[in-house]
């Protein structure tokens, strides 16, 4: 009668071998197979005689083997965790002969200490030392700018020698998102500015009889300044920070080391479109906010101060030289390549997480603002200085 056993294949069960080579010592041999598939009931045992003379006491070194090893998954991984980090706790050497991977997925283990608490520790600092540290903290910051306004300068070369990896699909996207797509908020906020402008200006006017400079008042804010700060600072919060969100989630999923991979220059593909449409719309948008701005101060002219409107536009045309307008959209200009440059250097320097992304993108927005006032202070004292 035949052996009905025969040609079932015997699941070999997973040995663990220790020995005492001397009092001070002890030599764990791992052999057989390791896989989650294979219910050992003896499995959870087999850590437990090792635990015991590690913390008997008198073990001062473990030596790990695995000369007998045959297929191994993370079931043997938890095992040797389980049995270094009991040796490590008693402060017991371990020395180790493993597979390159096994001992490198150990190592990875123990690269990161775990938390207790889930709660973050927050060190306090004095002020002159959280003084110091931000202090210290510029200088690598400003040479990481630095160097990514070289990349843009070199991607804006090779715009210029027709090598530069961008897609003209990319920049006539950009535009709409920056341009088409921004004119309601625009027309909004302006039109809403112009009035208030319009309105706060009369209250003075009035008492002096002398309604019809609101006009001067409306038209020569909004075009030399005002128009252009309006769009810089609702571009930074719309496209600075859609800028920053887009290529920070990119970074954090990879996709901008997956272009240098391919030798695509990101800089050139994601920087390089945005910023041209930004810089290019821009101007366009400071002339249309200043245009829905002097329609706001007349409106309230006409309906709140009872102006004869061909006097309002006569007057409007009259105390507005045509170099505010100029102006104004140098203003718009510098606005729009600072909003762009912010956004798209925190997202393509930003950390490879959620939190990283969001921090980038709040970031963005801050400097692009404050951007904006340094650039308005600067530009306002050179064109004191020349006159304009």
């Amino acid at each position: 009668m035949q052996d009905s056993s025969q040609g079932i294949s015997q699941r070999p069960q997973n040995r663990v071998l220790m020995t005492r080579p001397a009092p001070d010592s002890l030599s764990v041999r791992i052999g057989g197979q390791w896989r989650m598939g294979d219910v050992s009931p003896g499995r959870e045992g087999e850590l437990g005689p090792v635990l015991s003379a590690i913390e008997g006491g008198g073990v001062r070194r473990i030596t790990l083997k695995a000369e007998t090893l045959e297929q191994w998954d993370s079931s043997l991984l938890v095992f040797l965790v389980k049995l270094a980090g009991a040796a490590r706790d008693s402060g017991i050497t371990v020395k180790r002969d493993l597979p390159n991977g096994l001992a490198r997925l150990v190592d990875l283990a123990f690269a990161v200490p775990a938390t207790v608490d889930d709660k973050p520790k927050i060190e306090k600092e004095g002020l002159a030392a959280s003084v110091g540290a931000r202090v210290l903290a510029l200088g690598p910051a400003i040479s990481v700018f630095l160097v990514f306004i070289g990349e843009f300068s070199q991607s804006c070369h090779r715009l210029l020698l027709g090598r530069a990896h961008t897609r003209s699909q990319d920049f006539f996207s950009a535009v709409y998102e920056c341009g088409v797509a921004a004119l309601p908020i625009i027309s909004l906020t302006s039109m809403l500015f112009g009035l208030i402008l319009a309105f706060v200006g009369s209250v003075q006017l009035t008492q002096f009889g002398a309604q019809v400079y609101v006009a001067g008042l409306v038209s020569i804010g909004m075009l030399r300044i005002m128009g252009a700060i309006m769009v810089g600072v609702v571009m930074s919060g719309r496209v600075g920070a859609a800028y920053a969100a887009l290529t920070g989630a990119m970074q954090a999923n990879e996709e901008v080391d997956a272009l240098r991979a391919a030798g695509i220059y990101p800089v050139d593909f994601l920087v390089l479109p945005r910023v041209l449409a930004m810089t290019a719309m821009a101007p366009l948008l400071t002339l249309y906010a200043d245009i829905m701005g002097v329609i706001g101060g007349f409106l309230v002219a006409v309906t709140l101060m009872g102006l004869n409107p061909y006097e309002y536009l006569n007057a409007t045309v009259q105390m507005t030289p045509f170099r505010h307008v100029l102006l104004g959209l140098v203003y718009g200009t510098v606005f729009g390549v600072i909003v762009a440059l912010s956004g798209c250097f925190h997202g393509m320097n930003s950390g490879r997480s959620a939190q990283a992304v969001g921090l980038a993108t709040t970031t963005a927005v801050v400097h692009s603002i404050v951007g904006i006032i340094v650039a308005t202070a600067v530009i306002t004292c050179i064109a004191s200085a020349l006159n304009i």
